[in-house]
């Protein structure tokens, strides 16, 4: 079933993991929280007063938060905290890094034309599509491929401002087909 493919934070990364990482499993973390009262408060806030309060790091910081509030049904997996969804798929192809940019914006660019901008200059490459305008698209989808290790680079697609939760599947579907399609083109 396609909404079967986007989950929450807490599929994405197990207690075990969790708990090497930060000392707590999800279990602790939302009994800690819960006991804060910080089922009312702000994204920003929370993370925060984690990062200030237990030495995990931000990162980890906004995880915990994130998956804080999917549990809580503060927010829905792949939700933003302006309220808009996003969501994103990725591949390791066999190619450099700059070759594997040329085969995303290929797959893409077949469906919604050249990209608007491309950033070449930096460590992690990009491509970005604003979408609006497009008929019956919103939002942008951003390709960042990373720096190649070994004649292999990591290529992330992520579709930012959809509107709706029932948008985040069919579009994950979208971007994992350009993936796929980068992959033979590459």
């Amino acid at each position: 079933m396609a909404e079967d493919i986007v989950t929450g934070r807490q599929d994405g990364v197990s207690d075990d993991a969790l708990v090497a990482a930060t000392g707590k499993s999800w279990a602790e973390w939302f009994a800690i929280l819960d006991a804060e009262g910080a089922q009312d408060w702000k994204h920003s806030v929370t993370a925060r007063w984690l990062d200030a309060n237990f030495p995990i790091g931000g990162w980890w910081a906004q995880g915990v938060t994130v998956g804080y509030e999917q549990a809580r049904g503060i927010r829905n997996p792949g939700q933003r905290q302006d309220g808009s969804y996003e969501v994103s798929a990725s591949k390791t192809l066999p190619l450099e890094q700059q070759e594997t940019l040329d085969a995303v914006i290929a797959a893409v660019a077949a469906e919604l034309g050249a990209p608007a901008s491309e950033s070449r200059a930096v460590r992690h490459i990009t491509a970005r599509w604003p979408l609006s305008g497009l008929e019956g698209q919103v939002g942008s989808i951003l390709a960042t491929a990373a720096p190649s290790k070994a004649g292999k680079t990591s290529v992330s697609l992520t579709w930012s401002k959809l509107e709706k939760p029932e948008d985040v599947a069919p579009a994950k579907l979208r971007l994992q087909g350009w993936l796929q399609a980068a992959a033979e083109v590459g």
